[in-house]
């Protein structure tokens, strides 16, 4: 018995040292993560995507598509986004006109394009010059979401609000940007607002400028808003993922209905004069 004993003792301890040499040789080095510094990327000067909007009628089929529907859109929203008959192009821009009419259970009609799948980018400098309607209960965006849910859906795996304007305070852009850590359902969001009277009376330009470092937004080349990638992970910064982009114009809303909707302003109309992208220089 005795012998049995030792054999046993021993032979445990030889497992036991068996493992304990597997799991150090099997566990990976500790590597910090590495910060992330200001390249300062330029950006070539020729688009690699545009649309100036110059063919009379429907929008160009290979660049745009139309979301649609009424279900409020996460945001209680009161229109139905038609498929394409509220946008237009029309003497050199793109109309999109929001109306005052029944269309599946809706009061209000509009549009959502969008050129996912035509149009999906990583990094670069997106320009779009427009001119917002007026009009208590309008919510004119332009904006970028993900291509892919790689971080969950919203807003864990990113938006981009490169302009985003509500017609009961229409001297005031606002550019956002929404992610797991920074959003508005938490009212964490990155946000800054820019004073442009003339919104809805001129065309403006409404830039942004995404590099692996920042965030950036301008408006007439002016910049106004900047989110430094903390190098934390998709939970503060997703921006490093495909995006497509989105021109809507929304009634209504948690938001664009915040003191009502004024419907005397309907048919109201965002004008955009064209769409750029220019790609980032590695």
């Amino acid at each position: 018995m005795i012998k049995l004993h030792k054999m046993i003792a021993v032979l445990l301890f030889i497992i036991a040292a068996t493992m304990g040499c597997t799991d150090k040789k099997d566990i990976p080095p500790v590597i910090p993560a590495q910060p992330i510094t200001d390249k300062n990327w330029q950006f070539e000067t020729t688009p690699i995507w545009e649309d100036n909007f110059t063919n009379a009628g429907a929008p160009d089929p290979t660049k745009w598509s139309f979301e649609t529907g009424g279900s409020g859109w996460g945001n209680n929203e009161l229109e139905y986004y038609t498929n394409g008959a509220n946008s237009t192009n029309i003497n050199g821009n793109l109309a999109i006109t929001a109306k005052k009419e029944s269309s599946n259970g809706r009061e209000y009609t509009s549009s959502r394009m969008i050129t996912r799948g035509k149009g999906d980018w990583l990094y670069g400098r997106f320009e779009v010059r427009a001119k917002l309607p007026r009009g208590r209960g309008t919510w004119p965006a332009i904006w970028m979401l993900y291509t892919d849910n790689s971080y969950g859906d919203w807003p864990a795996s990113g938006e981009i609000d490169i302009m985003e304007h509500v017609g009961y305070d229409p001297n005031n852009i606002h550019f956002s940007i929404h992610t797991a850590d920074y959003n508005h359902k938490r009212g964490t969001q990155k946000t800054a607002v820019k004073n442009i009277p003339t919104s809805t009376d001129d065309f403006h330009t409404y830039r942004l400028d995404w590099t692996p470092y920042a965030v950036r937004g301008y408006i007439d080349g002016v910049s106004y808003f900047e989110f430094i990638n903390e190098n934390k992970g998709f939970a503060s910064w997703p921006f490093n993922k495909k995006f497509f982009m989105i021109l809507n114009l929304a009634v209504g809303g948690d938001w664009g209905a915040a003191q009502g909707v004024d419907n005397s302003v309907f048919p109201a109309t965002m004008l955009v004069d064209y769409v750029k992208v220019y790609k980032m220089i590695e």
